[in-house]
Formats: structure tokens, C-alpha cells, sequence
């Protein structure tokens, strides 16, 4: 079992790579057109890697809750157990404007598609003003009706981990005016952070019942990490 674990994981890490600069390079065109068609060259690219998860490596999705979400732009603030987030969650949520850090942009190829698709990259290093950046790029963006996703505390965390909620999302809550829509998921047993290995099972995804704009920080804050955090430890415990 073990050595077939390894071998399908090779196979599908395989895939990957080749998969994702065959994409890059054959939808390069679409990167002169509106963002529509970058943004569909990022569901289609995404939608092989999930075709190639299931057929490769057993690893079925299911996402709870579609008919939680509001009609127009909203914030959705998602755990990140994976890198399987930052494909996934493009289909499910309609392309939005991720919150990313200005690292990804410099990658060739790849750091072309965040910019021609509108993302929102922040130098984490810059303290307020990648806050204001970060908000200023995001008022745009919904202004577009484009929704706009974060994840809370600014980077992957191991299913059972705790980290702080950072204050990103408040600024962007406080200033865009717009509810905020938790995300709970388990993607980090299947897909674990920094792992070879991609494990059978279900990630399950489970959009939970938005929160309306207008709340103070602090009890926003408090909200926001207690539902993301209880719903997800539920996925995670069911799942194993």
C-alpha cells in the first residue's frame, strides 16, 4: 500500500508540472484578452488537476453550502490547510481576486496569470502600506463585481495547528463594506502542506453562513475564527 501511495503520487506530482507549463504556454494569448479569458484559462488548468487528483490518486471534492453564498462581490475568508486551496477554490468561487503574496508574481509563466487575472499580491514585508495596497486593489476589484478571497492567517496550516487570524482581513472587511463569507475545509489530510504525498479520501469544503458587513473588529475577528476553526477540526476529525 505504501509503495503504491509513492508511486501514485509520483505520478500525479508528474502531471502536475507538465500539465501546468503546458497550460501556461498554450493559453499565453488569452493573457492580451479581458480577463475573462485568463480566467478561464485558470478554471481549465485547475480542472485537470482535479480530474488528475481523482483519476490518479482517489481524492474525490465535495463542497457544502453553494447556496450560502450572496448574490454579487463578497470577502470569503478561507482556512488554507493546502496547496490544493489556491487551484481549488478558483473553480468553486468564480476566479475571484485572491489575496496572495507578492512572491508568486515573480514565478515565470505562472506570475504572469496572477497579474493578468487581476490578484491582489502584497509585499508582506511592508507593514501598513501593503495593507492600504491591498485594500485599494480590492475596492477595485469588487467594484467589478469580482469577489475578493483571503486567507486569514496569511499562509498554510497543518489540519489541528492554530495560528493567529491576521488583520488583513478586518481592513478589508471594515473597509470594502461587504459580508464576509467563512470557508472551513480539510484539503491538508489529503494534500498535505510541504509532502510528496497525495492521500486518498475527500476533501470536503463547507461555505458557511456569511457574516453581514457593519460589525466591529474585534467581535468580527472573533466570529470569523471561531467558525472557520470549529467547522474545519469538525471536516478534519470526520475524515479520519
Amino acid at each position: 500500500m505504501i509503495l503504491l501511495l509513492w508511486l501514485r503520487s509520483a505520478l500525479f506530482n508528474l502531471f502536475f508540472y507538465v500539465w501546468t507549463v503546458a497550460v501556461a504556454i498554450v493559453m499565453l494569448p488569452t493573457m492580451a484578452l479581458p480577463r475573462g479569458a485568463a480566467a478561464f484559462a485558470g478554471r481549465f488548468w485547475a480542472g485537470g488537476i482535479n480530474l488528475a487528483l481523482r483519476l490518479i490518486c482517489g481524492v474525490t471534492v465535495e463542497v457544502r453550502g453553494r447556496d450560502r453564498l450572496p448574490d454579487g462581490p463578497v470577502l470569503i475568508a478561507a482556512k488554507h490547510q493546502s496547496a490544493w486551496d489556491t487551484i481549488e477554490l478558483l473553480t468553486i468561487f468564480g476566479m475571484p481576486a485572491v489575496v496572495l503574496k507578492r512572491e508568486l508574481t515573480w514565478i515565470p509563466l505562472y506570475g504572469w496569470y496572477l497579474w493578468a487575472t487581476g490578484m491582489i499580491p502584497i509585499d508582506r514585508s511592508a507593514g501598513a502600506k501593503a495593507l492600504k495596497d491591498m485594500v485599494r486593489r480590492a475596492k477595485q476589484q469588487a467594484a467589478r463585481g469580482i469577489p475578493i478571497l483571503i486567507f486569514p492567517q496569511g499562509t498554510r496550516v497543518a489540519p489541528g495547528a492554530r495560528l493567529p487570524y491576521q488583520p488583513g482581513v478586518a481592513a478589508l472587511y471594515g473597509q470594502l463594506g461587504l459580508p464576509c463569507v467563512p470557508v472551513a475545509l480539510n484539503s491538508g489530510l489529503a494534500w498535505p502542506r510541504r509532502s510528496f504525498l497525495r492521500r486518498p479520501g475527500t476533501i470536503t469544503v463547507e461555505i458557511l453562513p456569511p457574516i453581514p458587513p457593519g460589525l466591529r473588529r474585534e467581535p468580527f475577528m472573533t466570529t470569523l475564527e471561531a467558525q472557520i476553526e470549529a467547522a474545519s477540526d469538525a471536516l478534519v476529525a470526520v475524515a479520519r
